[in-house]
């Protein structure tokens, strides 16, 4: 499988180069990966900033404690849960399978009733948490997609979200910065690099029952 020898390439890169940077077409290979992630009933509930301006990822590495991959990458890639419960979030879902499958809105109706019943029995910090979780899948879905490409890319949880959102302007749009992730070209310096992968033999990972 290609998609494993991809995977052994990739590493958390700790050290980027900043004088190269991912192509236009590239890119939006990256964007469209995330767009085609999993999500729970498929809503999406999250948005993804791709940040490439220098001043404002200057302020952010001061948020994610003056690490520097947040500057020194090609991009940077924020995703963002919602954090209000609006079911306009799930109509508008219902809207876009309507017109993108040509069905009507009654044939979809009883699918709306039945998301909008299982997430309202949910309590607000239930809801959170779940909410902040969608955002990993959709990570998972760059992450591979950037060793696809050989493009390299560090998951991050290590910065102050309270912070990314007061800079991103974030509360005010119902969004919470969940996790992060730099991308562009490793370093020649970054000596993480060379290190053998270290995982869990399959024997303790895996049981079969």
């Amino acid at each position: 499988m290609r998609l494993l020898e991809n995977l052994k390439w990739r590493y958390a890169t700790k050290k980027f180069n900043p004088s190269k940077k991912i192509s236009d077409i590239d890119l939006e290979r990256l964007k469209e990966a995330i767009q085609l992630s999993v999500s729970s009933y498929g809503l999406q509930l999250y948005k993804v900033l791709v940040i490439e301006n220098q001043e404002l990822r200057a302020q952010l590495k001061k948020a994610s404690w003056d690490q520097s991959q947040i500057t020194d990458a090609s991009h940077l890639f924020v995703f963002c849960n919602y954090t209000d419960r609006s079911e306009k979030h799930i109509d508008d879902y219902i809207q876009t399978t309507a017109k993108t499958q040509g069905t009507s809105l009654d044939k979809l109706s009883a699918y709306s009733e039945f998301i909008k019943g299982s997430l309202s029995q949910k309590t607000y910090s239930e809801w959170i948490s779940w909410s902040e979780k969608q955002t990993y899948l959709a990570l998972s879905n760059l992450l591979m997609a950037c060793a696809e490409l050989k493009i390299d890319a560090c998951p991050m949880e290590g910065f102050e979200s309270d912070k990314y959102n007061e800079i991103l302007g974030l509360k005010e749009k119902g969004l919470n910065a969940a996790v992060i992730a730099p991308v562009g070209f490793r370093s020649e310096e970054d000596h993480t690099q060379f290190r053998k992968k270290v995982r869990k033999p399959k024997e303790l990972l895996f049981q079969s029952l």
